[in-house]
């Protein structure tokens, strides 16, 4: 996170320890374990580490806008072809596995099913000692499990016309993010008609649970000490990126299965409309979305929230770039960076932008959020505040955190903005200009020539 020299760092994810990677993969200050366990209970019976302090009570979410309740349902899935690429699970789990949310519009019955959690206990338990805000909150002041989404479990999928599918867009967090933490624009999204699939990519985030209370946990702080050793950055960069893509697309090739072979809740199955297919991730995320649209036809318009898209460690050097920095995109990309961050400042951006030129199907749009931090693009901006309050934080320390735009109004332009961008490339609808011009409606954009 920041500007000037800090800027230039590569952003992946949750950035603490050797490594200041604004918002990226770790080596200090991190879980010191790695693999599959169930995670120790506190002597009150919830996961040490939680937050059980004054300030344990929960924080809250702004609620979606659109015009539907959502719904969500979790699905755990086995790539039964891939074995674990990062070496992770027990006997009996060596291939890759992923746990997967499903957010939809959900029908006026909704209010009668339990909104569904942004982490689960054992999650939050890692993610409160593996997160980018140590410095500023230390361990065991924030109860991160006891925040709620606007998503009810299992509620009923809203009404449709007959055979209606519905636009389906995946999200990707930052690396050391887990999938809940992007909930205020899925769970926007989904109120909006579409369906969103959150993933978590598997030992990269802080925890990850599968069904029973299992638990993987992060080898992200082992595998950069390795890599920093052994001169190997650069490759354990490519890696990261390249299991997120092949995450990505295992779960594509799951949406597209039907009927009893399908994943889905029997509910849900046969609303996906898979010729309508976006993607949006922060940080990493980001690189992920675009990276994915490169390699795979079946995404039709990505947006990148703040990703460098790039196998390097300073967002200035163009140098190891991806194949979607040499070859540009054919589809739509939305580029949205904090304050500083345009395809001018961030090269791996400059080399998408420059090498999309002139290619058929090409649509680029570099959008700046004036006053913005790159944990702005995530749940941080309207949770750190309530964080502060808490636990005594000065005005300063939330600023280098989430920068200095109003939270409500860095939220209402990210929704207006990603959900324009998904509803012109994939409903092909009108959003009267917004994506065109400067709005005076949100005066924070700035539109990068």
């Amino acid at each position: 996170m920041g500007t000037g020299v800090e800027r230039r760092v590569t952003r992946w994810g949750a950035a603490v320890g050797v490594l200041a990677m604004g918002g990226a993969l770790v080596a200090g200050g991190a879980i010191a374990t790695a693999g599959t366990a169930p995670e120790k209970p506190s002597a009150t019976g919830r996961p040490a580490g939680t937050g059980e302090s004054r300030a344990s009570a929960a924080m809250t979410l702004p609620a979606p806008t659109g015009r539907y309740q959502v719904g969500t349902a979790a699905l755990h899935l086995i790539d039964r072809q891939r074995r674990d690429p990062w070496g992770g699970g027990t006997p009996g789990h060596r291939y890759r596995e992923l746990m997967v949310s499903v957010r939809y519009p959900a029908g006026a019955t909704a209010g009668r099913y339990p909104r569904a959690a942004q982490m689960t206990p054992r999650e939050a338990a890692a993610f409160d000692r593996m997160n980018s805000f140590s410095e500023q909150v230390p361990p065991g002041k924030v109860a991160w499990q006891a925040t709620r989404t606007a998503a009810h479990t299992g509620a009923p999928v809203a009404a449709r016309r007959p055979g209606q599918r519905l636009p389906v867009v995946l999200y990707s967090p930052g690396a050391g993010d887990p999938r809940g933490f992007g909930s205020t624009l899925c769970d926007e999204l989904a109120s909006r008609g579409y369906v969103v699939v959150t993933l978590d990519h598997t030992y990269e985030a802080p925890a990850v649970e599968f069904p029973g209370g299992r638990v993987a946990r992060s080898v992200m702080p082992a595998e950069i000490t390795k890599a920093q050793k052994a001169g190997r950055m650069t490759e354990l960069l490519r890696k990261v990126s390249a299991v997120r893509v092949a995450d990505t697309r295992f779960v594509l090739d799951e949406l597209g299965r039907r009927g009893d072979a399908s994943p889905l809740p029997r509910g849900l199955r046969g609303v996906p409309d898979m010729g309508a297919v976006g993607m949006f991730g922060q940080s990493a995320g980001g690189f992920t979305a675009a990276q994915t649209m490169h390699d795979d036809r079946r995404i039709r318009a990505a947006a990148n929230l703040d990703g460098v898209m790039g196998y390097t460690q300073r967002d200035d050097d163009p140098s190891n770039p991806s194949t979607v920095g040499r070859d540009g995109v054919d589809r739509p990309l939305l580029l949205m960076g904090m304050d500083g961050d345009t395809h001018h400042t961030v090269a791996s951006w400059g080399a998408v932008w420059e090498h999309s030129k002139g290619r058929h199907g090409a649509w680029l749009r570099d959008l700046t959020l004036r006053g913005s931090r790159h944990a702005t693009y995530t749940d941080a901006e309207t949770l750190i505040p309530q964080v502060a309050r808490r636990v005594g934080l000065p005005p300063a320390e939330v600023a280098k955190m989430i920068g200095s735009v109003r939270p409500a109004r860095a939220v209402a332009a990210q929704r207006a903005y990603v959900s324009a961008f998904f509803d012109r490339w994939l409903r092909g609808r009108e959003d009267g200009g917004l994506l065109d011009r400067p709005s005076a409606h949100y005066p924070e954009v700035r539109f990068v020539p």
